[in-house]
């Protein structure tokens, strides 16, 4: 087996060398250099602070002492150190494919090269000005009533704007062998309702530099600046009445409140007010018998506000809203007022060089064909199969740990065990790269590149509805820095960009992979038994396959941990929300649980001897807290802490560890210990 293996992937770099020309098949040859060292790094932790008062602190405070953040971004930590690494690879790439003129039009290395090149051309990019977006700004000029408003939503979705009604497809969530096309509202532009509706400080600033934004927008659009201004507080009074009518965020973690499928020849009486045929034929979308709502009540009160706004107010709107969206490939001015306006949520203080920008950008837009290049170079046959034995492994152990608990029954368990062996597992990249040969990329302006990426997403995306899903399909790019679990999929994925020190390395001991990449590849094994991923079945189908007992259960030991997190403060007068942070905190503690436990497994963990004057054990757990170690800034605190379902780094450390009495035998702490938590949760 391992030779049919080799063998196809020496088959599979021939093609790659074929298909993107000898200059990148040479550069695969380059040894790459990461910043993180395998193992654990003595240097990082704060021998002050006593590993049982703050395990964070004492893990972490030495590296947060020595990498102040840089000025460029909202916080720093080894995830972005990481991604800067695989950026740097990503870097030379892009660099060789831009100047390989001669490679072969509609190639791979063509579109990659070309995309970055026009990404870094500022010169062209200033000289041409907004001039490609000029015939999106004369339909939105030319709209004369509210239908004609409504329709142009349809069209500016397939451009990946998003100005009130929004369309798109997913798996059906009671048959997931079917995919969808679905209709949102929505159209705001800050990221959560509360922004809008709260009266604290914090909310009034940041609804105070959207104006400014807004109208610095319109300014570079042609209005003088009262008009602008003007405008702007009619754009901020038509989002919130929206803003109004969007459930809170925690309301949102039920699927179920997405999930409205409602035959086409109804649409019309469940959301009036709409000319459904034309909306959909202008967004593209063939004709289907079943459209899913996904909040009928929030649909229904944005479609009430074409007829209730007046059309100026709306013309205005869709021009910022589409601006915006390619703001940051358009002349510097968009960009600088952009960034300007970002920072009320990062804080950082100044922007990205600008390869790095288009990189990411690359990486967004051509992000398989790109990362068809990273996997020859970062990883290795040899990484991909010591990631999918660990796998094999966590998934044996967390099905041992199922059978063994004491709070479920016997149905909930056979069921449970029948989704874990189901899972899907993706590690590195997908077996098939993803066909670009759809996508033209040209010399000319870098937003007419981008716009055309966004229209040949959208209509991937279209091609989808009424065809079985595809569930070899990747939610993320080879060099993400990332890993996920799908529910609708019943899929652990693990993309190649995280599967490097200090998450993995062959140089590491199994202390330190089980309890670094061990966790995150127990984490999302745990997404399936999360409060949102149980309520789906081995297929991926919506299904309430517990026992009521056992969800009572459940939802009791889960709610031990979102008052744990309640008590977490972010910022002062900030704290975590326990319902919002639930999913990622359950499986953060059951992850590294599962871990451990495989760990315990190994020879390593059986030998108890002592490297660099820790145990086994014990490095087990500064690994975990390693991967964490990380700074923010206040504004990236809050935000995180309003929008984001992940907790705060350090609290990810403390608040998990506090809660296993394995962390604490391995220390030594005592119950009086603040790292031992006197109302302990545990589920898995």
């Amino acid at each position: 087996m391992n030779h049919f293996r080799f063998l196809a992937r020496s088959l599979a770099a021939l093609a790659l060398a074929a298909l993107l020309g000898t200059t990148l098949a040479a550069r695969a040859q380059t040894p790459i250099v990461y910043s993180v060292k395998p193992g654990i790094d003595l240097a990082n932790l704060d021998p002050t602070c006593k590993a049982c008062d703050d395990f964070y602190q004492f893990a972490t405070g030495g590296w947060q002492k020595a990498h102040p953040i840089p000025a460029a971004y909202p916080a720093w930590g080894t995830f972005n150190v990481l991604n800067d690494d695989n950026q740097n690879v990503l870097h030379e790439i892009l660099e060789d494919a831009a100047k390989n003129t001669g490679a072969p039009a509609g190639s791979n290395e063509q579109k990659i090269g070309t995309y970055y090149r026009t990404c870094m051309d500022e010169s062209t990019i200033e000289a041409t000005g907004i001039a490609p977006l000029q015939p999106e700004l004369d339909r939105i000029a030319a709209m004369t009533t509210p239908a004609s408003i409504i329709t142009e939503s349809g069209h500016l979705s397939t451009l990946g704007v998003g100005a009130g009604l929004g369309l798109g497809v997913s798996s059906d969530q009671k048959d997931s062998t079917k995919q969808l096309v679905q209709i949102s509202g929505g159209g705001t532009g800050l990221p959560d309702r509360d922004y809008y509706l709260k009266d604290d400080d914090r909310s009034k600033a940041v609804r105070a530099a959207y104006v400014t934004y807004i109208a610095t927008i319109l300014g570079y659009l042609g209005d003088d600046a009262a008009k602008a201004q003007a405008e702007a507080q009619s754009i901020l009074a038509l989002e919130t009445t929206i803003a109004q009518a969007t459930p809170p965020r925690e309301e949102l973690r039920d699927a179920a409140k997405f999930y409205h499928p409602t035959p086409f020849s109804d649409l019309a009486g469940v959301l009036p007010g709409v000319d459904w045929p034309s909306f959909f034929a202008t967004a593209g979308v063939p004709a289907v018998s079943v459209v899913n709502v996904t909040l009928p009540d929030t649909i229904k009160a944005g479609i009430a506000q074409y007829t209730a706004i007046p059309l100026d107010t709306w013309k205005a709107y869709d021009r910022f809203h589409t601006v915006d969206a390619f703001a940051n490939s358009l002349p510097k001015r968009f960009v600088d007022a952009s960034f300007a306006f970002n920072g009320a949520f990062t804080g950082a203080k100044e922007q990205l060089p600008r390869w790095r920008r288009c990189t990411t950008a690359v990486n967004g837009a051509l992000g398989e064909a790109l990362g068809a290049v990273y996997v020859e170079r970062a990883f290795p046959p040899a990484a991909k199969a010591r990631a999918l034995a660990m796998v094999n492994n966590l998934q044996a152990v967390l099905a041992d740990d199922i059978k063994g608990l004491d709070w479920m029954s016997a149905p909930t368990k056979a069921r449970a065990l029948s989704k874990l062996a189901a899972f899907t597992k993706k590690i590195g990249y997908p077996d098939t790269f993803q066909d670009y040969s759809a996508l033209n990329v040209t010399s000319g302006p870098f937003v007419v590149n981008v716009m055309r990426a966004r229209v040949y997403q959208d209509h991937r995306t279209i091609a989808r509805i009424g065809k079985p899903t595809d569930r070899a399909l990747w939610g993320m790019t080879p060099p993400t820095v990332n890993a996920y679990y799908n529910p609708t999929n019943n899929e652990i994925v693990f993309p190649a960009g995280i599967l490097h020190p200090p998450f993995f390395s062959d140089q590491n001991d199994d202390a330190v992979n089980y309890g670094a990449v061990g966790a995150v590849i127990g984490h999302e094994m745990t997404h399936g038994f999360d409060d949102q991923g149980r309520r789906f079945d081995e297929h991926g189908n919506r299904d309430d396959w517990w026992t009521p007992e056992d969800a009572t259960k459940f939802t009791d030991r889960a709610q031990s941990i979102n008052d744990e997190f309640n008590g977490f403060e972010v910022v002062p007068g900030v704290h975590e929300k326990g319902i919002n942070v639930q999913g990622e905190a359950v499986a953060d503690l059951g992850g590294l649980t599962i871990a451990y436990k495989a760990f315990e497994r190994t020879a390593e963990a059986k030998s108890s001897v002592k490297r660099e004057g820790y145990t086994p054990q014990q490095r087990f757990f500064l690994a975990y807290a390693q991967v964490w170690a990380s700074q923010e800034r206040d504004q990236a605190k809050a935000a995180q802490a309003q929008t984001d379902p992940h907790p705060e780094a350090k609290f990810r450390v403390i608040g998990t560890l506090s809660n296993m009495p394995e962390f604490q035998k391995a220390f030594g702490c005592i119950k009086t210990d603040p790292m031992v938590r006197a109302k302990q949760c545990q589920i898995w």
